[in-house]
């Protein structure tokens, strides 16, 4: 397992939107809502490069308003889709400079569009890093199988805070203070 670098490494979150969200368990969606602010915040301090997609949001509606904010702060590339993978969406391969060789998946549905983008990217050569508390699905046996699919794929099971650790390395990096008092 390669230690992921802040300058080869994106966070990538997968199809936030306002209807599936609707659909999820409220603890599972703070658990999210908590990794993508600690991530966010990490992208923001370290910097991190930060791609959304969106699923038909014609259909599921736009990223959730606040979460969109926060991505749109940062400059994030959106890319919108109808494959279940991201890997399948026009223009994502375009979104992935060469220089990149790991991501943070983050999003929903874990068992479905997380799970096959994650296996993707792996198949492409990328190390991939999913926090447990960033990734859910209607059902928790959903969620654990695609836990499970993930971690058979090749990803690296982790957490939001375990992530920003191993991405500042140590306390004396510019941006602990900041990012420490965010996990609090």
């Amino acid at each position: 397992m390669r230690r992921p670098r802040p300058e080869r490494t994106a966070l990538l979150v997968v199809d936030v939107q306002e209807k599936l969200s609707a659909v999820m368990s409220e603890e599972r969606m703070a658990d999210l809502n908590r990794c993508a602010h600690i991530l966010l915040g990490a992208a923001r301090e370290l910097p991190l490069r930060v791609i959304f997609t969106e699923h038909y949001p014609k259909g599921l509606g736009p990223t959730n308003a606040a979460l969109r904010r926060d991505l749109e702060g940062l400059g994030a590339l959106r890319v919108e889709k109808t494959s279940f993978s991201a890997c399948g969406a026009s223009g994502f391969g375009d979104a992935l400079p060469p220089d990149l060789d790991a991501l943070i998946v983050i999003g929903m549905e874990t068992h479905v569009c997380v799970f096959q983008t994650v296996r993707d990217l792996i198949e492409r050569g990328f190390a991939v890093h999913v926090p447990i508390d960033g990734v859910v699905s209607r059902r928790d046996d959903h969620r654990q199988v695609g836990l499970d699919l993930c971690t058979r794929a090749g990803a690296t099971l982790t957490t939001a805070e375990t992530l920003v650790f191993d991405l500042l390395e140590h306390a004396g990096h510019p941006a602990f203070k900041a990012l420490s008092r965010a996990m609090r």
